[in-house]
């Protein structure tokens, strides 16, 4: 089968974006379950985990899903650097009344054994962040039966995954929730909307592209079809569906989000990301952090008492432009939902330039 196949197989052409901590094996398997295309986020996982996941999955549905992973490569900060990395972070745990953690002896999971657990689950699809793949490890999965999906933010990114031997294209656009899949250049020039990286990207790659960034609804599912994408990727627009796994401050911030809440930050994690802004993004903004997964590493327990003691204030609360449009719900209902609304406008639009067609004849 091929990108191209899968995606035509697709009932809903709607891909569940993988969010590591607000997306797991039950939203996945609604989502593939109710005819879309749903994502496990396995970023976190152990090796042991990526085939147990995959396991689980083909458990609850025959229906096709991916799997993601991160490409994240070994780091070995300057002890010193991690040090004054650690001193800018002590007064946000004295806020939370916690210690400051000692410095960690590993800031990331092991890739090489992450995708080598992945050759051997064989997902029907596997996306991937951060990075592009050598094409000797896209022919190993491909030879495994498992289709790939690189994430551009630039055209040149989607070049690079398409010279790698990638199967499709994630093109994530500056409207984005979460980490930037940015790697060639990292910064403002990967800030690319959605609309002109879709075309753009369909213009260079002879791929199919899948449409990500500030979908919220089918009207964006219906535009994403219009430029010529493949399926259209929801992230945010899950995170209200019962079932996101994220913690009750995100949840709370979600609800009461005003217009053009969000911005991109490195302050959380030493990679460009959006979020909800908040007071931690704020004052952290133009301090230094170490790069990713230093910084990712040094927070993770700031962000786990957060969650736990409800302040919201020093959570990364991933969202994309547009997250005021979204919506509770069952995460397969949802799916259906926003289905019947492309098909409503894609309907009401076909009506409209019929008619103006009928009238110029």
């Amino acid at each position: 089968m091929t990108a191209a196949d899968l995606f035509a197989s697709l009932s809903i052409p709607i891909v569940q974006a993988p969010m590591l901590g607000a997306s797991g094996l039950e939203m996945a398997a609604a989502v593939s379950g109710a005819g879309g295309l749903g994502s496990l986020a396995a970023g976190a996982l152990s090796p042991d985990d990526i085939i147990e996941q995959c396991r689980a999955m083909r458990g609850r549905t025959d229906a096709a899903f991916q799997l993601n992973l991160l490409i994240v490569r070994p780091a070995a900060p300057d002890p010193e650097d991690v040090a004054d990395a650690l001193e800018r972070l002590a007064p946000w745990h004295d806020r939370l009344g916690i210690e400051l953690p000692a410095p960690p002896n590993d800031y990331a999971p092991d890739f090489e054994a992450q995708f080598a657990a992945l050759l051997t689950a064989a997902p029907p699809a596997a996306s991937f962040t951060f990075d592009v793949l050598a094409a000797d490890q896209v022919a190993a999965l491909q030879a495994a039966g498992t289709l790939v999906v690189g994430t551009a933010t630039t055209v040149a990114e989607a070049r690079a995954w398409a010279a790698a031997g990638a199967d499709a294209i994630c093109a994530q656009g500056a409207e984005a929730g979460g980490h930037r899949g940015e790697f060639l250049n990292p910064g403002p020039e990967s800030l690319v909307g959605t609309m002109a990286l879709v075309a753009t990207i369909r213009a260079a790659v002879g791929l199919p592209v899948i449409a990500a960034g500030g979908i919220m609804d089918g009207r964006g599912v219906a535009a994403s079809l219009a430029l010529g994408a493949a399926a259209a990727q929801m992230g945010t627009a899950f995170l209200r569906a019962d079932e996101a796994t994220i913690s009750g401050p995100w949840r709370r911030s979600l609800e009461g989000v005003v217009d053009e809440a969000t911005a991109v930050t490195r302050a959380f994690t030493g990679r460009n990301a959006r979020g909800i802004e908040n007071r931690f993004m704020r004052e952290m903004k133009g301090e230094p952090v170490p790069a990713y997964p230093v910084q990712n590493r040094l927070t993770r327990e700031l962000r786990a008492a957060g969650g736990r003691l409800g302040d919201a204030e020093v959570l990364s609360l991933w969202a994309g432009q547009g997250v005021t449009l979204g919506r509770p719900g069952r995460a397969a209902d949802l799916v259906k939902a926003w289905w019947d609304e492309a098909v409503a406008v894609s309907d009401a639009l076909y009506a409209r330039t019929h008619g103006r067609a009928e009238t110029r004849r």
